[in-house]
């Protein structure tokens, strides 16, 4: 009988010695450890991004008094509606038109920046950078100053010259002008200094092999610099362009949509349309618009990412 006793107590203690054992292990595996370190940034993901994202698909299938299920109600009646596309061209336009000019900018810089001696880069970049770091409600209230119609500094400059005010927030064409001016002045930082990231990584014995080989300073940026930045300049330009589309602060302070809802944008819109119109399943609806506009360019874009890391 004390055999037996003793004998289960053995076993007792060899099954508590391998679940301590398998516990430890797997508290010792990357995967599980990564998996604890990250969670609270999923968990903060699923509160503030997954949830929002649901409840919105929700309220879209609402009619405007939130009582009764319309389906698809709210996104065919928005599909008849004349301003509904008028800012989807607008929010293309704005997108696309912005994000060539910030890439374009910010590649220029990037090598302006990148032939200065080490000891004064470090100066330009933070002066290239501050347009970036001020909060965009600060400086587009600057920038409203500045198209002010009876006190814009733009004007008083210009009519030395002898050119007449220009409407810069009161015509459809200067206030989309306007608009793109300002993101374009915004973030055209940030690819600078993506792509002045992307710079330092090309090795410098790549354009020595290019010179001895006879190329020109626009043969070494097409043949050398562009193939190694291309990984860059397409991630920094699809997260342009996702920040891009879902801009709001800018167009809301400087035109609000004006002038008759030419310069509105999904965000701008969906705001005036849920909020301020009191109507919030349509909001919904229109926020909702950008996901597959985005989801398309996200696709080509990574997808041509991944391409080429497999031939790499």
């Amino acid at each position: 009988m004390a055999d037996v006793v003793v004998e289960r107590g053995r076993v007792a203690r060899a099954a508590g010695a391998r679940k301590g054992t398998s516990l430890r292990n797997a508290l010792g595996r990357k995967s599980t450890v990564a998996f604890f370190l990250t969670l609270p940034l999923i968990l903060l993901i699923i509160l503030l991004v997954l949830y929002p994202a649901f409840y919105s698909v929700y309220l879209a299938t609402l009619n405007k008094a939130m009582t009764k299920f319309v389906g698809f109600g709210n996104f065919t009646f928005l599909f008849k509606r004349e301003t509904f596309w008028m800012v989807v061209q607008q929010s293309c336009i704005f997108a696309i038109t912005a994000v060539i000019f910030k890439a374009l900018i910010g590649f220029i810089v990037a090598h302006f920046v990148h032939n200065i001696p080490a000891k004064g880069q470090r100066k330009w970049r933070g002066m290239l950078l501050v347009p970036w770091v001020i909060p965009p409600a600060m400086s587009t209230l600057a920038w409203l100053w500045l198209f002010d119609p009876s006190y814009s500094a733009f004007n008083y400059t210009l009519s030395f010259f002898g050119v007449g005010p220009i409407p810069w927030l009161g015509d459809t064409f200067w206030a989309r002008f306007s608009v793109i001016l300002v993101n374009v002045w915004y973030g055209a930082p940030f690819f600078m200094i993506m792509y002045l990231a992307a710079l330092k990584s090309v090795p410098d014995q790549l354009y020595e092999a290019a010179a001895i080989d006879g190329a020109n300073w626009w043969q070494r940026i097409w043949y050398v610099t562009l193939p190694m930045m291309r990984n860059i300049i397409a991630i920094t330009t699809l997260f342009s362009l996702i920040v891009t589309f879902a801009n709001f602060d800018i167009v809301r302070i400087l035109t609000s949509g004006g002038p008759l809802d030419t310069t509105h944008l999904f965000a701008t819109w969906a705001f005036q349309v849920g909020i301020q119109s009191n109507d919030i399943p349509l909001g919904a609806c229109v926020s909702l618009f950008m996901v597959p506009i985005l989801a398309v360019a996200a696709i080509f874009i990574l997808r041509d990412v991944s391409k080429r890391g497999n031939e790499a």
